[in-house]
């Protein structure tokens, strides 16, 4: 040690420094993979086993609703029919939306056959994307790839006055500025940048092999709701105030118990829904199947839900046309879009293997959209999952 000073003492006052900082360095370093280490035996990471299998939080039910209780409770969302318990259960929370993407490499998505209401427009580059609302189905569901958030979804979310869950969004100043809107109009929000593991996690081989990061991100329903309560995102505000004080459902309807040409395969027995024409990769088809009264979609092949491998179907299928244009806000490529997503504009409502021909009517932005006939009349709905297409005007559907 003695020769290791009398060594020291000979040197210069700068390789003196230049000594001192590559031990501390050193040490640094040292200590680190010491404190990793130790702190890694008290925390659960996750990680992929071998064969590929995620090690990752799986959903788990929450609540089974007995099939020898009567169902003579309606979900306020989509009118299905539940038990007295489960209304108990859900009017303990408030809605819950979550964003979930639909390129290519994210199918199957997993979540969507359980959510209540899902509404769908472009993203970005003819690319649509997916806002999947959740209240009534009362399994924990994992749902995902989640993505960011865009101006155009927060019209609708309003309406429920729902928790939003979603990674990021678009922030450049501007028309299309999501993030800022969400603080200014007040939503009640789970941005995962916020939150992070274990609530939100990356599952890099959900499809059994890799794809990009930003189709990994996962979550479940029971997680976003436990970080909702936390944050005070209950079903009644500090307030006192429901979520549900304004809210005004849609009217709805028993199915069609008549046999029609249609139910045989006639007009509308296959609807097709053109977004961008330059994408056909997001082109959807919806398949009329008179067995069980809905709509089978197809985005080129059966569209799938990751989590029970059962074909995406609905009750209803409601295509509005919206004017679409850039935000012109400086983004590169301009790739930010805007939708005219109040006043009034064309609709096609399908159900029953029929289509009728009307309006979708939204008065301002918080206030709720309705669907009406030629002559004004609010269409009523079949009861089950409602599926809302937001095309441009001038787009092509089919049927």
């Amino acid at each position: 040690m003695k020769k290791i000073i009398d060594t020291f003492q000979t040197l210069t006052n700068l390789q003196r420094v230049l000594v001192l900082i590559i031990l501390g360095v050193v040490v640094y370093g040292a200590s680190t993979s010491l404190s990793y280490s130790l702190f890694s035996r008290f925390i659960s990471t996750p990680s992929v086993k071998e064969g590929g299998t995620s090690s990752l939080p799986t959903a788990t039910t929450a609540f089974v609703e007995d099939p020898n209780e009567p169902r003579t409770e309606i979900c306020p969302l989509n009118g299905n029919k539940h038990t007295k318990k489960a209304k108990e259960f859900w009017e303990k929370r408030r809605p819950l939306a979550v964003m979930i993407e639909n390129h290519t490499e994210a199918r199957p998505q997993s979540g969507l056959s359980s959510a209540d209401v899902v509404y769908e427009a472009v993203a970005e580059g003819g690319i649509t994307r997916f806002m999947a609302l959740f209240y009534c189905n009362l399994a924990d569901t994992q749902v995902g790839p989640v993505r960011s958030a865009r101006t155009y979804f927060l019209d609708p979310l309003a309406e429920y006055d729902a928790s939003y869950a979603h990674v990021g969004g678009a922030n450049t100043p501007g028309p299309a500025d999501a993030l800022s809107q969400i603080i200014k109009y007040g939503v009640k929000d789970l941005n995962q940048f916020s939150i992070g593991f274990p609530v939100f996690w990356r599952d890099y081989q959900r499809l059994g092999h890799s794809v990009a990061t930003e189709h990994t991100m996962y979550s479940t329903t029971a997680k976003l709701w436990e970080v909702a309560a936390k944050r005070g995102f209950l079903a009644t505000d500090s307030a006192g105030i429901r979520w549900d004080k304004n809210f005004k459902p849609w009217t709805f309807k028993d199915d069609e118990q008549s046999s029609s040409t249609n139910k045989a395969g006639g007009a509308t027995a296959k609807i097709a829904v053109n977004f961008w024409e330059s994408q056909p990769s997001y082109r959807v088809e919806w398949n009329y199947d008179a067995a069980t009264n809905s709509y089978k979609r197809k985005n080129g092949e059966s569209h799938l839900d990751l989590n029970n491998k059962k074909q995406l179907d609905a009750k209803v299928v409601i295509v509005q046309f919206q004017k679409e244009s850039n935000a012109n806000d400086g983004y590169p490529g301009n790739v930010h879009l805007l939708y005219g997503t109040t006043g009034t504009g064309k609709a096609l409502i399908f159900q029953d293997g029929n289509v009728l021909e009307g309006k979708w009517v939204k008065t301002s932005r918080t206030a709720r959209s309705k669907f009406v006939d030629k002559s004004g009349k609010e269409v009523e709905l079949n009861r089950g999952q409602i599926w809302i297409q937001t095309v441009p005007e001038g787009s092509k559907v089919s049927y």
